[in-house]
């Protein structure tokens, strides 16, 4: 793995990018571990926040690549991304806990950390302060895998526009998604 994360994934679209983080190894403030789901949204798409264009809320998400764009979701629990292409990112769905699980049990209270992005970035200690920040550094970064991973597929699910497209990704052969997938076609 050579170089940050902006540089190995410049001009990626969140597609390629969110079947790219199957793999990676997410760690934030001394907690993380494996990216095991993630779910696409481009700039194009009527599910995502930047179909409208640019706006104070969304700003990130038309930020450089390799950033994070971290929001509100139902004025709930935070939801983090890793920016693509100018309008595009990536939402990071589920975690395997690897590093600081005591921390994130703490802050979780419950033994399911990291199955969900609310859970995810509850269990990491998100801020929104982080939106914008590049995924550098020792105390929050990604660090790719070294080859592609036996991706699951599906649809993105808790949306209510563009439910159809395949934009949703997962690692196969572990537990701990957010939801199950549907059944895979053999290869």
């Amino acid at each position: 793995m050579t170089g940050p994360l902006a540089d190995r994934i410049l001009g990626l679209g969140a597609v390629d990018l969110a079947r790219r983080l199957i793999g990676a190894t997410l760690l934030v403030r001394g907690a993380g571990g494996t990216i095991i789901e993630t779910e696409a949204y481009g700039r194009d798409d009527p599910a995502s926040h930047s179909f409208r264009g640019p706006t104070p809320r969304n700003a990130s998400m038309f930020g450089p690549a390799g950033h994070a764009y971290v929001y509100r979701s139902y004025g709930i629990h935070l939801c983090l991304n890793v920016v693509a292409r100018p309008g595009e990112a990536v939402l990071i769905r589920a975690l395997a806990p690897a590093t600081g699980i005591a921390a994130m049990t703490a802050r979780r209270n419950s033994p399911l950390l990291c199955n969900g992005p609310g859970r995810l970035t509850q269990a990491l200690g998100i801020r929104a302060e982080d939106d914008g920040r590049a995924f550098a550094g020792s105390d929050f970064t990604i660090a790719l895998p070294p080859d592609p991973a036996d991706l699951l597929v599906g649809p993105r699910i808790g949306i209510s526009r563009a439910q159809d497209l395949p934009w949703r990704f997962g690692l196969a052969g572990v537990r701990g998604h957010s939801r199950p997938f549907p059944p895979q076609p053999r290869s």
